[in-house]
């Protein structure tokens, strides 16, 4: 199996654009994507209209960077060996890779394929890399085996706690405003805006 019919055009759509149909909404923002159509990003509303009975996954982010939750994911298609991090309570995986101009002296774990420094035993950095190893290497798949899916889980929830403090708290910050982000408040108005440093006029000798 060398991927779902979805994951490729997964990892190639841009998210969190505001919606065109909705975009006065407040949960305008597009961060769902279908696996039965697997076209572009939707909202939430978007979701409701035109694809109410379609599987559906929302992606969060994490420093700028898209993951998605393994729940959503992990019954779908073998997430083994994909370094996986806590956001929330959550256990999500990066989509793709992140660029790491430099990596850390003495790091024991490296990705496969794009060098990035991971913080437990596992092979690859996201998503992403993981299908490029799948395609380069062919020792690893995305096929579901009972198996290798409980082994893959058991390995996760002993790595649950290995995160370092400084890491979850990195990965936390702004993942849920970057979910919902508030509406900016409107600009001020034009006349009590002030047109300058008032000057007070000199004295008179």
């Amino acid at each position: 199996m060398d991927a779902p019919p979805w994951l490729v055009p997964l990892l190639g759509t841009t998210f969190f654009h505001i919606c065109r149909i909705h975009g006065d909404a407040a949960r305008s923002e597009c961060n769902m994507f279908c696996l039965d159509c697997h076209s572009d990003a939707f909202c939430y509303y978007c979701r409701s209209s035109r694809h109410k009975d379609h599987q559906v996954i929302q992606i969060r982010r994490s420093s700028y960077h898209d993951v998605v939750r393994v729940g959503d994911v992990q019954k779908m298609m073998d997430i083994s060996g994909v370094q996986t991090y806590v956001i929330n309570s959550a256990r999500v995986m990066f989509l793709n890779q992140r660029p790491q101009p430099k990596t850390g002296k003495g790091v024991a774990h490296l990705c496969e394929i794009c060098g990035r420094s991971l913080l437990d035993p596992f092979r690859f950095c996201s998503l992403g890399c993981k299908l490029v190893g799948v395609r380069r290497n062919g020792n690893a798949s995305f096929a579901i085996d009972g198996k290798k899916s409980e082994e893959g889980i058991s390995s996760m929830r002993m790595n649950n706690n290995s995160c370092s403090r400084k890491e979850r708290e990195a990965l936390r910050e702004g993942s849920e405003q970057d979910i919902y982000p508030p509406t900016p408040p409107p600009p001020p108005s034009n006349s009590r805006r002030r047109k300058g440093i008032p000057h007070r006029a000199p004295f008179k000798s």
